[in-house]
């Protein structure tokens, strides 16, 4: 092997007191992982666990439905390794913690035992690279994708890797920006619950005319009305549209994703959901500018007088689905129609309320968006670690 190559056997970036060690090492997984195959339940008994796509790890499961009797499941033990033969190419990888010990899989979520040549922390952010997954999950089955990586397969690929003194001082690194990241996501999910909690307050329950939690100086009953004598409702008029990635006007899709096109059809203030498909009645955007939106997105718009967008946006976002449900009780909720937006029921208090409830929840999004921006921050920064403390698969020979 060439010296040239001898130098892309090692990361980028690496711990000063290691940047003197050789290159890293060709193993296969084999030598450091053995499968484990203790017998457990059957699927009526068991007590399951699944690993979450996208590197998002092991939960249990509380199934609703009991298991077959005829499906043979293994217990698992903490702190072994765990994925999912169907997923592989999903991130589906995880190492089993503490409170899920003796826990059950099939043999489609296979375990191994770890032993002590590899680091598990390690061992997981090196799977969990799309550089690995993808690219040997992709090419396991001669030139088609695999529908499923099987355990002799997975066992059987190449790994990378320097002595276990490196490895610790990686997961160490690594581990520490994981604690940031679950601190950051739990100041996140505690502010997203208090607006919750607020929300559910400061707007009237079904069959009420007064919110529980109230500012001090407002009183009287809130007037009913309906979505259509406060505003205007409409659907989009593009079927499809293309993204530019640098456009300079949002395009609100079927989804909460939204698009960047060059063109607008709508100026002014707004709220958008989706009338069919995932997160129907549950998503909601509030813009007031520029914008343009799917033909199959529902868009709330010319505000009579007296009524704030902004309210009736935190209004919707508290209670439009729940509403939904009760006007479409019989069947499936799969879809909005345009009545039950105009026809919908809502209470409204007078323009200074409106104004005071949504400046209050609005400045809660605020701080929501700012805590998600350092969660975003610090996910990327660990993203960008990984790539250049683990050497790139395009840049070692496998």
């Amino acid at each position: 092997m060439s010296e040239q190559m001898k130098k892309m056997q090692v990361p980028k970036l690496r711990f000063s007191e290691f940047r003197d060690e050789p290159e890293w090492q060709k193993n296969e997984l084999a030598h450091f992982l053995t499968e484990s195959r203790v017998l457990g339940s059957k699927g009526n008994t068991a007590k399951k666990i699944t690993v979450k796509l996208w590197g998002k790890g092991v939960f249990g499961k509380n199934d609703e439905i009991q298991g077959s009797i005829n499906t043979q499941y293994y217990r698992r033990t903490a702190g072994q390794f765990i994925y999912s033969k169907l997923d592989f190419l999903n991130q589906a990888f995880g190492i089993v913690p503490e409170y899920l010990d003796s826990y059950e899989s099939t043999v489609d979520l296979p375990c191994f035992d770890i032993s002590q040549g590899i680091n598990p922390i390690f061992l997981l952010e090196y799977v969990k690279r799309e550089d690995f997954y993808k690219r040997l999950g992709e090419t396991a089955d001669g030139s088609r994708k695999a529908r499923r990586i099987h355990a002799d397969t997975f066992l059987s690929f190449p790994i990378f890797m320097p002595r276990i003194e490196e490895q610790q001082k990686i997961a160490d690194c690594l581990s520490s920006i994981d604690e940031l990241i679950s601190a950051q996501s739990q100041k996140v999910e505690a502010l997203k619950t208090h607006k919750k909690g607020l929300m559910q307050q400061l707007f009237p329950r079904e069959g009420e005319t007064i919110p529980r939690l109230r500012f001090p100086e407002f009183q009287g009953e809130w007037e009913p009305q309906t979505v259509g004598s406060c505003a205007k409702v409409t659907t989009g008029n593009k079927d499809t549209q293309n993204k530019i990635e640098d456009g300079k006007y949002p395009f609100f899709v079927r989804s909460q994703n939204v698009e960047r096109i060059n063109s607008y059809y709508y100026d002014g203030e707004a709220i958008l959901t989706s009338g069919d498909g995932v997160g129907v009645g549950k998503n909601f955007h509030y813009i007031n500018g520029k914008f343009d939106f799917h033909q199959r997105v529902y868009c709330i718009y010319g505000f009579k007088e007296g009524v704030s967008g902004r309210f009736l946006y935190h209004y919707f976002s508290e209670q439009f689905y729940s509403r939904v449900m009760q006007l479409n009780a019989k069947n499936s909720v799969d879809s909005v129609r345009m009545s039950m937006i105009t026809e919908m029921p809502i209470k409204v208090p007078f323009i200074k309320e409106q104004q005071k409830i949504a400046d209050c929840l609005s400045s809660i999004d605020f701080l929501i968006n700012v805590q998600s921006q350092k969660l975003e921050i610090l996910k990327t920064h660990k993203f960008s670690l990984v790539q250049q403390l683990y050497p790139a698969a395009d840049e070692v020979e496998l």
